[in-house]
């Protein structure tokens, strides 16, 4: 917490990050934002609503744990009490929920609203008490939701990354367009994640709409690995794919893909979610518990040694927003498979950091896995240095979080 001797004028601009679960393995980037915003000057409080229920691994995880305030920690009764006072002080608030309710999607009725509206309440509490100037809302579901809320409190105003696909696919159950209308700004991690926010927000509102990428910390990736003997005859090519177990991803698409590709390939699938039982059952289908391996999830640097050991990643997703997977693949030096969808192109070059195909065709897949496993090896590392420059060029978290950190700070003076 910087020093509170500091005048107003010299203090540095305090912000709040407001994510619904945090930290959580799939959220590195989250966590590198933040450090690179406090690394520029800024003051940042992280609240999460809630602790995620799987057990924390990694000391940078921990580090974020202990970090982290969490608003469901104050218990049903100081809950309760909280949108008590904030009720009696702005009866509007409540109505205001009550309508939000009423036209939300499945599970954010009245009775939801008023959870999140509660969690408002002790926020803006909290915003006051620290001299919050701005909150940061991480994803346009709840949390945005909670942000909104906070404004209606007597809070500081706020912003919020919509990242995809899930905003996208419920624009009017989330209220999107009420949202990005009551922001001071709105971000998307891609070009393509700016049009959709313009599909569901009106012409006057574009203005509030920018593109800031997730970001990747050069040093992590200072001294690639080179790449793993092969592909040949006696050296399958070894590819990686990382990401949650889930229907957006297509790794039973991979695994398809696998079963038909005539080529030596093996497969590490680092993850896990609710499609695991599923893949799993169609790994043994095809008999292929030899050519394909499940560690789990893996910490930043299990992640790293990963792709170190890969020559290829593979990212058959059916809906992304845009790939923290695929930038740290591209900045490790690996060229990558990956499907034409949403910010995807905006990264990857075809046929020069790595070869896209369509979404959901297992015959294309396959033929990529087959032309991947036909490269050459020098060829495949050229490939792969490309990657990374792009890569490094285009998402660096330095110039990423500085580009965000000017948002704030305009924002803040408006």
């Amino acid at each position: 917490m910087a020093d509170q001797s500091l005048s107003a004028h010299d203090a540095p601009l305090r912000v709040a990050y407001v994510i619904n679960t945090y930290p959580r393995p799939s959220q590195t980037f989250i966590r590198r934002e933040i450090r690179a915003l406090e690394a520029a000057g800024l003051s940042i409080t992280r609240f999460a609503m809630r602790r995620d229920e799987q057990k924390v691994t990694s000391n940078e995880d921990r580090q974020e744990q202990d970090r982290t305030e969490y608003i469901l920690d104050q218990g049903p009764l100081r809950m309760a009490a909280a949108l008590l006072r904030a009720v009696t002080r702005h009866p509007g608030s409540l109505l205001t929920a009550w309508r939000a309710g009423r036209r939300s999607g499945p599970g954010r009725g009245p009775l939801r609203q008023m959870i999140y509206l509660a969690e408002a309440a002790v926020l803006a509490t909290r915003c006051r008490q620290l001299a919050i100037s701005h909150v940061h809302a991480h994803f346009g579901t709840n949390s945005a939701d909670v942000a909104r809320y906070v404004g209606l409190l007597e809070g500081p105003g706020y912003s919020v990354t919509f990242h995809g696909p899930e905003e996208f696919d419920a624009p009017h159950g989330l209220l999107m367009a009420d949202k990005i209308a009551q922001s001071r700004f709105v971000v998307a991690v891609s070009s393509f994640g700016r049009s959709q926010l313009s599909r569901w927000t009106a012409f006057p509102h574009w203005d509030k709409l920018h593109v800031v990428h997730c970001g990747i910390d050069p040093a992590m990736f200072a001294a690639p690995a080179p790449m793993p003997a092969g592909p040949g005859p006696d050296q399958p090519l070894r590819l990686v794919s990382v990401g949650r177990f889930a229907e957006q991803k297509g790794q039973m698409v991979l695994i398809e893909a696998m079963a038909r590709c005539a080529a030596p390939v093996h497969l590490t699938l680092v993850g896990d979610g609710p499609l695991a039982p599923d893949l799993r059952a169609a790994i043994l289908k095809h008999g292929m518990e030899a050519r394909v391996s499940m560690p789990g999830w893996l910490d930043e640097a299990g992640v790293r040694q990963a792709l170190a050991d890969a020559h290829v990643m593979v990212l058959p997703s059916f809906a992304e927003g845009l790939p923290v997977a695929l930038m740290e693949a591209m900045a490790s030096a690996r060229p990558s498979i990956a499907t034409l969808i949403a910010g995807i192109p905006e990264l990857m070059l075809d046929g020069q950091t790595g070869w896209l195909i369509p979404a959901g065709s297992v015959q294309d897949l396959a033929r990529a896995l087959e032309k991947a496993a036909a490269t050459p090896g020098p060829q495949l590392s050229a490939m792969g240095l490309a990657a990374r420059e792009r890569a490094l060029d285009r998402h660096n978290i330095a110039s990423q979080a500085a580009r965000l950190a000017d948002l704030f700070r305009a924002a803040v003076k408006a």
